[in-house]
């Protein structure tokens, strides 16, 4: 059967928070039992937006992760509490009932996700429903998806065969997978926030030129793989998706028959600053 999936594109993600707010402004102070009780605290982000910058001035980058609750199939949560405290519905989404789960802090720090958040107020853990009360209603997305202006957000209900068609030809991925709770969170362009990139410039002419069009090669050392990319129009480059805490890696710039190399240990995102040829 049909089960629901959240497809998350980090590249698009400008850190906006209108999914925040759109989650808040379906759940605060809102009661949709037994779904879940009004949530009492904005700050508690039943979707939070993780932001990272990678690299240094000028050629760092941002990047904005959203997420909410991952809603596992192997959901740590659903072991920690009493019998019925955490239930999977059919569509895949994993509901906290509210009476069976009061008093119950434990499911809180069963998420390795850090997704549950302790309703001080109710004293009842809760998070994401995926806004489950309005799909029941016909609704055919939940409000953070509807809400997000640059489609970051995509809400999909797709068999689970069709789903698993998408991850392989979209390239998509969980979360920490080496948690092993099996997300129907997925995200495309995880790298952004899950590996580092090497930058630079490169100049000519004692850095009076733009080196553009110029080829760059990085070379893992200890397994010879090789990463190529070339300067733009103001003689920048980036190779990402590189692991951090990786090793060495030689650089080297070609131009024109000149040419420039580095070694360099590569620990996180690092800008090399101007190479001159």
């Amino acid at each position: 059967m049909k089960k629901v999936h959240l497809v998350i594109d980090v590249a698009r993600c400008h850190g906006c928070t209108a999914c925040v707010l759109s989650c808040g402004d379906e759940h605060l102070g809102k009661d949709h039992a037994p779904i879940a009780l009004p949530k009492s605290d904005q700050s508690q982000r039943w979707i939070d937006i993780l932001h990272l910058e990678r690299g240094q001035y000028p050629l760092q980058d941002m990047c904005n992760l959203p997420r909410p609750c991952m809603h596992c199939e192997a959901a740590p949560c659903m072991a920690a509490g009493p019998e019925g405290a955490v239930h999977r519905r059919s569509d895949g989404i994993v509901i906290i009932d509210p009476l069976k789960a009061a008093g119950h802090r434990e499911l809180m720090e069963a998420c390795p996700y850090g997704a549950i958040h302790w309703n001080e107020e109710l004293r009842v853990p809760q998070k994401c429903t995926l806004c489950a009360h309005l799909l029941d209603q016909g609704w055919s997305q939940p409000r953070c998806t509807q809400a997000c202006p640059t489609g970051a957000l995509e809400f999909a209900f797709l068999e689970e065969s069709d789903m698993l068609l998408r991850v392989v030809a979209e390239e998509l991925e969980v979360f920490h997978p080496e948690f092993g709770t099996r997300p129907r969170i997925w995200y495309r362009n995880l790298h952004r926030f899950t590996k580092c990139h090497i930058a630079g410039s490169v100049a000519r002419d004692y850095g009076l030129e733009c080196a553009v069009g110029a080829e760059v090669s990085i070379t893992h050392l200890a397994s010879g793989n090789t990463w190529s990319a070339r300067t733009n129009n103001y003689g920048n480059f980036k190779v990402d998706g590189l692991d951090p805490e990786s090793g060495t890696y030689r650089v080297e710039v070609r131009l024109r028959g000149l040419s420039r190399s580095c070694d360099v240990d590569l620990r996180d995102s690092l800008n090399l600053g101007v190479l001159h040829l």
